[in-house]
């Protein structure tokens, strides 16, 4: 295939339509046979969008609105659409760099340690391995925790291979009435979710670093470095922002003890990395911590992996090509290597796109959605980066609304994939070279 990306958005779509088809079935809705009948269209494609856009963002109350049926339809998308996800974005970078001559093959995997090219069966296998072990062991031991709770076998083990797979998958999507919010204290329940959605979340190409040179941190590539301490770094600002911001308000952590507070900020600024789960309603949550999590989440996890947003190393590099630009050096560099300026055109362009994408749905939203702006950027942000926290301004909004959050959904997750690979793709040779000028900037 000449242009492997384009391929995305339409699997993206008939993934959804599939999707919207089976949850409009009266199958589908608790009820729907007994006279309830089918789920309304627009109610079954917000849900497979934000299914298998990985997202999370729901109009109705989960748990009591789908049937079993539904909630496996649920389940079955977000699997697919997270691991297409993984192994798409994986594999068109490597169809991108076989399009190199040989030479520039060699000094890609040396420098940047790309994946062999020879080995994709292998390379997809791995993928599958890693999702399927890892949401089993998380699903058992979710199972015995809700089994703890009194919960039945069966249904401990249901809920617990449902939240495995949505954590994993950084989707948002419970099964549980009300959500987490009873479980708000509990660490060993929400240890297994954050390890989940930080597991998607970091990316395929850096668990696979991670597995071969776990003992060389020197040695790690640069993408791997910049996605786990800029995780690391943006989760624990995230964490101090929740706590300094949420410490004393009763409707979220004030009347909380002290483990509860710090598994509370914890959580959120986890799961603001794409993940969805919430212990706190987001709505209850002053307008600080909202700014502060709608930047999170604008800046995403780990390229090639489940999570939303512009990714953390687009994040980082730019920072890198402004610190380099208030120095006066020539070049960016960052961990003793300098940036190749294609990459940083790349990381502008995508930041740009994402930021003038949510500017344009904010607008509009704002135009006919009464509530403050910070809640209507909040829900657009949310469904742009698939993170799945909401206020609950979404269900609120007018059929109009709902269809643009959609959109949002449906770009901010095929888009920034499909844009960033054909903006990887090496640039044609031009033997024309225009005359040099320098606008003034600033």
């Amino acid at each position: 295939m000449a242009h492997p990306e384009r391929a995305i958005p339409l699997a993206f779509l008939i993934g959804i339509g599939i999707g919207t088809l089976l949850l409009a079935m009266p199958i589908a809705r608790a009820g729907g046979l007994s006279g309830e009948g089918g789920a309304p269209p627009l109610v079954a494609l917000f849900t497979a969008t934000s299914a298998f856009c990985v997202t999370g963002l729901t109009i109705v109350d989960t748990p009591t609105y789908w049937s079993p049926f539904g909630h496996v339809v649920l389940l079955l998308l977000a699997q697919i659409g997270g691991i297409g996800i993984m192994t798409g974005a994986t594999l068109i970078g490597l169809l991108v760099t076989r399009q190199l001559r040989l030479k520039s093959q060699l000094m890609a995997q040396s420098e940047m340690k790309r994946l062999d090219l020879g080995d994709i069966r292998n390379v997809l296998k791995l993928v599958l391995r890693v999702t399927l072990v890892t949401e089993a062991i998380l699903a058992i031991w979710l199972a015995l925790r809700f089994w703890h709770y009194g919960l039945p076998l069966g249904e401990a083990l249901w809920h617990g291979l449902f939240h495995s797979v949505m954590a994993y998958v950084n989707a948002g999507f419970s099964t549980l009435p009300g959500g987490l919010a009873a479980h708000r204290a509990d660490w060993l329940l929400a240890i297994p979710l954050m390890i989940g959605v930080i597991m998607g979340g970091v990316g395929f190409p850096v668990l696979l670093e991670l597995h071969r040179e776990w003992r060389k941190p020197a040695g790690w590539s640069i993408h791997t470095k910049l996605t786990l301490w800029g995780s690391l770094g943006l989760t624990l600002i995230g964490m101090a922002a929740v706590l300094l911001f949420e410490w004393g308000n009763p409707a979220t952590l004030g009347g909380a003890g002290l483990s509860e507070k710090l598994l509370g900020g914890l959580f959120h600024s986890v799961m603001t990395r794409s993940g969805g789960f919430s212990l706190h309603d987001p709505g209850a949550m002053g307008p600080d911590t909202l700014l502060i999590s709608s930047g999170l989440m604008l800046i995403g996890g780990g390229s090639a992996s489940t999570a939303g947003g512009i990714r953390i190393t687009t994040f980082l590099l730019l920072g890198f090509v402004v610190l380099s630009e208030i120095r006066g050096d020539k070049d960016s560099v960052a961990f003793r290597r300098r940036i190749c300026p294609d990459v940083q055109r790349q990381a502008v362009a995508v930041a740009l796109t994402a930021v003038g994408v949510v500017s344009l749905a904010l607008l509009v939203l704002a135009s006919f959605v009464k509530a403050p702006v910070e809640r209507i950027m909040f829900e657009v942000i949310s469904a742009f980066a698939t993170a799945g926290l909401s206020t609950g301004l979404t269900a609120q909004m007018p059929p109009a609304g709902q269809m643009i959050i959609i959109l949002v959904m449906y770009v901010g997750r095929v888009g920034i994939i499909s844009l960033a690979a054909i903006l990887a793709v090496p640039s044609r040779y031009s033997p024309i070279r225009y005359p040099e000028e320098k606008p003034i900037v600033g």
